[in-house]
């Protein structure tokens, strides 16, 4: 008999879950500690079976919806909803609703986080290592609220529309438009204002890596030393005696704190970042 689509489907979920660090068990043969993170494939709720469960240190922590490839994925919110307030009684979670969602066909992932203000659902690439969502779960707050909650920041090293740029960036994250285009003139000071709110948004909404890309390499080696001689205004000292910058020649990334620059127009991942203590050099 071939395979229906849903199976399928199953099958490269299991597969992208296995390559994160999941392991992926049936309910009938549950053992929540074989592992920081288990998925549970059919786990019975309230409001029916969860196609998966995933649990970190045996807690519930999200769920899964899968769907046969081609299925639009933004209209299933509302099926992988319902499964995080199913939860039984007696199980052991982090809160309720449970705090992460996915809906996934295989070949395209969506992600929604609960505890944002606004919660909606974005395409990812793969699927969280358990290891991500213990650290989420660990932190008071989310990165969307902290970005809807953006203090003013000091101005005095800024040209005006350097200032400017920063400020509509800055308002786009309140306004939870996290994907922001910013467009200056020629001799304006791109470099130095992209280092600048970079800065800010490691400090202030605990960004931990940020890959600034570019078309050439010469504007790699001019961009680190933007990053090299950028001096902190509210610390005064550099930039690269807080935080590790690193200039990319391979497909290698440092998994130590890094900022990983290679020039013009920025990819932004956001994480948590730890700041090298004072005194210390970056190695």
């Amino acid at each position: 008999m071939p395979k229906k689509p849903e199976e399928i489907a199953r099958e490269k979920i299991d597969q992208l879950l296995t390559a994160a660090g999941w392991v992926v068990q049936d309910y009938q043969d549950l053992n929540l500690g074989a592992a920081l993170g288990v998925v549970v494939r059919e786990y019975p709720l309230k409001t029916g079976a969860a196609d998966y469960l995933l649990f970190i240190n045996r807690q519930a922590a999200g769920v899964i919806e899968a769907k046969a490839k081609g299925t639009t994925l933004s209209g299933v919110e509302l099926q992988s909803g319902k499964y995080l307030f199913g939860l039984p009684s007696n199980l052991p979670c982090y809160r309720k609703p449970l705090p992460f969602a996915y809906e996934s066909t295989g070949d395209e992932t969506f992600f929604r986080d609960e505890r944002d203000l606004e919660p909606r659902s974005r395409r990812l690439f793969a699927f969280h290592q358990p290891e991500t969502l213990r650290d989420w779960l660990g932190q008071e707050t989310t990165l969307r609220n902290q970005l809807r909650e953006l203090p003013k920041i000091q101005t005095a090293d800024l040209r005006k529309c350097q200032e400017e740029a920063i400020a509509g960036l800055f308002q786009s994250f309140r306004d939870n438009r996290p994907r922001v285009l910013i467009q200056m003139a020629t001799g304006s000071g791109k470099t130095y204002t992209a280092v600048s709110f970079i800065y800010w948004l490691i400090k202030l909404a605990g960004a931990e890596r940020v890959l600034f890309l570019v078309d050439r390499k010469n504007l790699g080696e001019q961009t680190l030393k933007e990053f090299q001689q950028y001096v902190t205004p509210d610390d005064g000292r550099k930039f690269t005696e807080l935080y590790n910058v690193q200039l990319l020649s391979s497909n290698t990334i440092d998994t130590r704190d890094t900022l990983a620059t290679v020039g013009r127009g920025f990819y932004l991942h956001w994480e948590r970042v730890r700041p090298l203590s004072r005194g210390s050099r970056p190695d």
